[in-house]
């Protein structure tokens, strides 16, 4: 599957007209000077949604208690250059209190998510909660019993970075997208995804898949991908975006509408909206204004580094030996 992946984006870079632009990204204020500005076009006329570009917000997936919808001009200003200048290494330390050294840009936005209008993620309806509980406690008994158990993070299959929707983590947030006349790649840094989508009316395909079965159309200036035939398998236990948030497996049934406006030369506007029904007890959404980066994206080698979960084993496997040998012990 990832060599037939490779092909195809061989093949889609081999017909790239490079019509990208790059640069450094600057702190989004939302502004209409910025969206005004022309962006570039292809050959076909439609925005040229190519290059390099990150989702590294410092702004949170879901709005913090107490925080009003948009920070003030005062709250961008104390959180952009001149902290940067004091500190390369972490520019936005007190931002939500999120802290680490991996710099991010600001959002205007105090939440990612734009619906429902608290900015929160809604509550799972009672099954999907059921069933939550249910895979957490045997998550939390099993986890140690081999590979199969642990998370799809831990074992190199899929991240929320990949999406959709394309949320951002710890690091690596960063993406190229490769546009012909009849598709659009997309490549995730992490865990090196690959998302080939038809820009034509063809069926989505029967095959469930970790990422789904994409498609994509034109609407005016804006590229709409549909996304269905989950899996149901892409769940997480424990705080894997940056913030905390521990976003819960999804149902089979789910699909995602994701929608990609090129505002300005340096500024893309990513919007999804996550329809699950089984999981959530209505629809959300979220907003992220994606910004232009210099290139290439590094390969990240999850697999080939992955020495995490031999270690883990083996170490559970040496406390196992431990135990039983303290209680023969005890017995004797």
């Amino acid at each position: 599957m990832l060599n037939a992946r490779l092909f195809a984006l061989a093949i889609a870079i081999c017909c790239w007209r490079s019509t990208q632009t790059t640069g450094q990204a600057l702190a989004p204020n939302g502004n209409a000077k910025a969206a005004a500005r022309k962006s570039p076009r292809s050959h076909d006329g439609h925005p040229d949604l190519q290059g390099y570009w990150t989702n590294n917000t410092a702004t949170p997936l879901q709005r913090p208690d107490g925080a009003g919808e948009f920070l003030t001009a005062d709250e961008v200003n104390a959180r952009t250059g001149r902290q940067a200048a004091q500190n390369r290494n972490n520019p936005f330390p007190n931002l939500f209190g999120i802290t680490g050294g991996d710099a991010r840009y600001v959002m205007r936005r105090t939440s990612i998510i734009t619906d429902p209008p608290d900015g929160k993620i809604p509550p799972l309806t009672p099954g999907a909660q059921r069933k939550y509980d249910v895979d957490l406690e045997y998550h939390r008994l099993h986890y140690h019993n081999g590979p199969e158990e642990m998370t799809t993070f831990e074992r190199c299959l899929v991240v929320v970075t990949s999406g959709p929707p394309m949320l951002p983590t710890a690091y690596n947030n960063n993406y190229q997208i490769v546009q012909t006349h009849d598709h659009v790649m997309i490549m995730t840094e992490m865990m090196h995804d690959v998302r080939i989508i038809p820009l034509n009316s063809r069926e989505h395909d029967g095959i469930r898949q970790w990422m789904g079965d994409s498609r994509g159309h034109w609407e005016g200036d804006t590229l709409v991908v549909e996304t269905t035939n989950f899996n149901g398998k892409r769940g997480y236990f424990g705080p894997l975006l940056f913030n905390g948030d521990d976003l819960k497996r999804h149902d089979e049934q789910m699909s995602v509408i994701e929608r990609f406006r090129r505002n300005a030369p340096d500024i893309l506007l990513y919007q999804f909206t996550v329809n699950d029904p089984r999981t959530y007890t209505k629809p959300w959404s979220g907003a992220i204004e994606m910004q232009a980066q210099k290139g290439p994206i590094i390969e990240y080698a999850c697999h080939e580094g992955n020495q995490a979960i031999e270690l883990i084993l083996k170490g559970a496997r040496a406390d196992e030996k431990a135990d039983a040998e303290a209680a023969q012990k005890k017995s004797q």
